[in-house]
């Protein structure tokens, strides 16, 4: 298997060819392996089917424009009659070689980010270093930029939504070829080491293509956990202590009369273990395991650095002083060996290990993996660990050995700042349906409702006034000693998350367990709710002027929610009791959008509207109640779940929207695309850091004329919210037409995540979750989460505004909200192939079901394409994206033949006798073709 030849268009032929060519090259030598790979394994006949098949398909996509194309008729005789075996094999080739050709994706990208900085070009959007030199141009003054840094709060999300479709083993197979082609890229090969890399990169392929690709089982909350955790060993605990340093010496360099010592604003957070939204499976115990295992993994890193510290500063006391507070750190060290008496820095490093042991042992029952060489006492905390590391850098500073400092040391310091001893704040989240039964249950119990239904039938405004007389009212509702065994399952299962979250802040520090999300916020009420349940679990200190240990977050999800989202907060604010709660936290609130089920509900379009208006609207009425806002944005991997490059996602939001603080969950196949390797995780934190600085200093949207927009953008939006809805929800049989035409039953059998795909048993839209929404839209290449609504919008708004294409050319030369819409919609058409979207359309078995439906998608496709264009002023898709687009042109003839045999294994599956057991090999088929075109797309939901 090798990639076709590339043909590039007239506008990039000549530079392009230079610059991609050593990423063909890469993906022909992984092509030629797998190839060989295949006849070795499964033997010549295989081969020369996948090969025939591959040819078929690049030759077909060579022969067809840029119009719509069907690889059907060609590949159907090669196809539809193969062995099963066989088929299978066919499957396995085309979805491995879409795997390799990340890599060398990937890596291509490092490649061109080295070169650029190897040639001393300027710093390039995204980096530190650019956004800095805007910071500069747009004359921001120094105190503005302390001020941004004592305030920041920076934090992906990392999240176990089940839209990582790679097992871990696979992933790792795939980052050993990645490291073997990254040396050859490096290193100029003798000819010896040049044969012993290709013979170590057929051995790797050989490893991934013997590697089973599907898991047998689903995914445990456990699994989960440990998956997340692997990130940190991958990336973020080499990674982001140095992103820190870049910052702090760039910095350095540009006011070097500044102290530059910056706190730390930057974190990864998790949802992992934490998250129960929908998720029986996340109990108090999991959340024990979930902190035990986090804690468990920093301490080792800790060590593990500790250790290699020592072997690193064997400084001798006869040659250079050191100071009094080091000598007595040393002294403390239970290391007592004569061979070190004199190296005063390897034995408080030896004593600072002995105590990271005692604490692994007290706070986890962890053993580490090499003895300390004595006992010594726990830290109490990470603070007094990282205190005794400063002793350390004093030292060296002091004793003109600052270099030997600013190494591993100072990573070493900035990371105990970061990770502290529970490695990343872990966040709460439940439903708030769930809390209004808990609630119900503990006032009826307690005798405040004459029963538990009797909370439902309340007004907003009851449920406020009972919800704040409780709050600040010092008597519980509930005894522990006294009620476990009356209390409902959920009931008590919840009550009995918070008292373990207050157990282990007292174990792990408060920053440990720092969050609790409510899902499905409508109104004031269920935020109280959830401060009655801490105040019950002891995290809420009642009175008339109540504190809160733990923010309260509410996450607006629907049109509905996020049109009402500021009203909330700001009926919420007016309450002396909500307001003095907010007060004991800062003064700040934070407040999370849904991007994935308001899309679901509105559309793309009209989604994108009114999380703008929201951050507004909230924006606003959090200045007049002298409210810090910090806001959580919930996106998803693909567009339709509100994915799309971060960078120019964070410089689109409104002003006023980001004011330096802001988090963003990092979902499913996105964790491991950003951050499963180094490089690739160190320029993904460095975007995040760069655009927050942008987007906080540098107010971009007061340069054009956002306001002059926004009577457009909500024309369009009503527009596109009335052709989705009239599609999605009001189309008679629609959900039929969209289970039928995807492999959304399939995905749900798919072992990738320990959560359910629906939220309750049922067959409606409205309670399917966004994940395997979008994600089986993307299967069958329409991608209709990610378009659908806005050429009917843009076709009715010119109706009634004949002259106004100008207007919308206009909106998105200047406006960076919907420059970054159509951008992301450029990118979905630009994958979407409506071809082979009409080939899944023929699996509904109602044929005028069928044919209406379609007609519609078809119709709407053409039509948004076509003013996307015209908007853009472009003639193709992706234009100003060369690079995208020919990986995804070339992609194309891979993903073809994984279509094709997903669909007519589809077809037997389906036909199959209800009474018969389904044939394994066919499911196995259908779920390796999911995991083929997700990587193929490179996003699944």
């Amino acid at each position: 298997m090798s990639l076709p030849p590339h043909s590039a268009s007239p506008a990039d032929a000549a530079p392009a060819a230079d610059k991609d060519l050593p990423l063909r090259e890469d993906i022909r030598l992984l092509g030629r392996l797998l190839g060989d790979t295949v006849r070795e394994q499964e033997g010549d006949d295989a081969f020369r089917i996948v090969e025939e098949v591959r040819q078929t398909s690049v030759r077909f996509a060579r022969s067809v424009g840029s119009g719509e194309r069907s690889t059907g008729d060609e590949l159907a005789p090669l196809l539809n009659g193969l062995p099963r075996e066989t088929m299978l094999a066919v499957v396995r080739a085309f979805s491995y070689f879409l795997h390799l050709a990340n890599i060398a994706e990937d890596l291509h990208h490092i490649r061109r980010r080295r070169a650029h900085t190897l040639m001393g070009s300027a710093p390039r959007d995204g980096s530190i270093e650019r956004a800095l030199d805007r910071i500069a141009e747009a004359g921001v003054s120094l105190p503005r930029l302390h001020d941004f840094f004592a305030s920041a709060l920076l934090s992906p999300v990392l999240t176990a939504h089940p839209t990582e479709v790679s097992r871990k083993s696979i992933l790792q197979s795939q980052h050993e070829i990645a490291r073997l082609l990254d040396r050859r890229e490096r290193i100029e090969l003798t000819a010896e080491e040049h044969e012993e890399s290709d013979l170590a990169l057929r051995r790797a392929i050989l490893t991934l293509w013997r590697t089973r690709m599907l898991r047998p089982d689903r995914l445990a909350v456990v699994d989960e956990i440990n998956n997340g955790i692997s990130y940190y060993d991958d990336t973020f605990f080499a990674e982001l202590p140095r992103l820190y340093g870049h910052l702090e010496d760039l910095l350095r360099r540009r006011f070097p009369d500044e102290n530059w010592r910056l706190p730390p604003f930057f974190r990864v957070g998790s949802w992992i273990g934490g998250d129960r939204d929908g998720n029986p499976f996340v109990t108090a115990d999991i959340l024990r395991t979930a902190l035990r295992l986090q804690s468990s993994a920093v301490l080792d890193f800790y060590l593990r650095e500790t250790h290699a510290l020592g072997a690193e500063l064997p400084l001798s006391q006869l040659l250079a002083p050191v100071t009094a507070e080091l000598a007595e750190l040393a002294a403390r060290s239970p290391d007592h060996s004569p061979h070190r008496a004199d190296e005063p820095y390897r034995r408080a490093l030896t004593g600072i290990y002995a105590r990271l042991a005692a604490t692994a042992r007290s706070l986890d029952q962890h053993a580490s993996a090499r003895a300390a060489v004595g006992e010594a006492a726990p830290y109490a905390n990470a603070c007094d660990f990282a205190r005794d590391l400063d002793v350390l850098d004093h030292s060296l500073h002091v004793q003109g050995a600052a270099l030997l400092a600013n190494g591993r040391l100072r990573r070493l310091r900035r990371a105990a700042q970061v990770f502290g001893f529970h490695l990343a704040p872990l966040d709460l989240r439940q439903n708030s349906d769930v809390h209004e039964r808990c609630v119900a249950e503990l006032l009826a119990r307690a005798g405040r409702l004459p029963e538990r239904d009797a909370y439902s039938a309340l007004r907003e405004d009851e449920r406020i006034a009972l919800l704040i007389d409780e709050i600040t009212c010092r008597r519980p509702l509930y005894s522990p000693q006294l009620e476990d065994a009356v209390l409902s399952a959920e009931t008590a299962g919840e009550l009995a998350i918070f008292f373990a979250a207050r157990d282990l802040r007292e174990r792990y520090g408060v920053a440990a367990l720092p969050n609790a999300i409510i899902s499905k916020t409508d109104g004031a009420s269920d935020l109280l709710e959830l401060a009655l349940l801490l105040k019950e679990s002891g995290l809420l200190q009642a009175g008339e002027a109540p504190t809160l240990a733990m923010n309260i977050i509410p996450l607006f999800e629907t049109i509905d929610d996020l049109r009402r989202a500021a009203s909330v907060m700001d009926r919420l604010f007016a309450l002396p009791a909500y307001r003095a709660l907010i007060a004991s936290r800062g003064d700040e609130q934070e407040v999370m959008l849904g991007y994935s089920d308001s899309n679901k509900d509105g559309g793309f379009l009209t989604s994108g509207w009114e999380l703008y208006k929201a951050e507004v609207e909230l924006a606003e009425t959090f200045a007049r109640h002298g409210v810090r806002l910090r806001l959580f944005h919930g996106r998803g991997g693909s567009v339709g779940r509100g994915g799309g490059p971060s960078y120019e996602a964070i410089l689109a939001q409104p002003d006023g929207a980001v004011s330096g603080q802001i988090r963003i969950t990092e979902q499913g196949e996105v964790i491991a695309s950003k951050y499963a390797t180094p490089e690739v995780g160190r320029r993904n934190l460095e975007i995040l850091a760069a655009a927050t600085l942008e987007a906080t200093l540098l107010e971009r949207e007061r340069e054009t004329e956002p306001a002059a927009f926004r009577g457009v953008m909500e024309s369009l939006s009503q527009h596109a919210f009335r052709a989705y809805r009239d599609l999605v929800y009001e189309t008679p049989d629609f959900d039929r037409y969209f289970r039928e035409s995807t492999p959304l039953s399939e995905i749900s059998e798919l072992n990738i995540g320990s959560r359910p795909a629906s939220r309750k048993p049922s067959s409606r839209i409205e309670d399917l979750r966004a994940i395997p929404w979008v994600f089986s839209w993307a299967q069958c290449r329409l991608m209709l989460p990610g378009w659908y609504g806005f050429g009917s919008a843009v076709e009715a708004w010119l109706k009634e505004n004949p002259d106004g294409l100008t207007t919308l050319q206009r909106m998105y030369a200047a406006w960076p909200f919907f420059r970054s819409l159509l951008s992301n919609m450029d990118m979905v058409l630009a994958k979407a192939d409506i071809a082979i979207a009409s080939r899944y359309a023929e699996l509904v078995s109602d044929v005028q079901l069928r044919n209406t439906v379609f007609a519609r998608l078809r119709g709407e496709f053409e039509r948004t394409r076509r003013y996307l264009l015209v908007i853009e002023g472009q003639d193709e898709l992706l234009a100003d994206n060369p690079l995208l687009r020919r990986s995804i042109r070339n992609r194309f003839p891979y993903m073809d033949p994984l279509n094709h045999l997903q669909i007519e294994l589809l077809r037997r599956h389906r036909a199959s006798d209800s009474q018969q057991l389904p044939d394994e090999r066919v499911r196995r088929g259908i779920h390796l073709t999911i995991n083929g075109i997700a990587a193929g797309l490179r996003n699944s939901g």
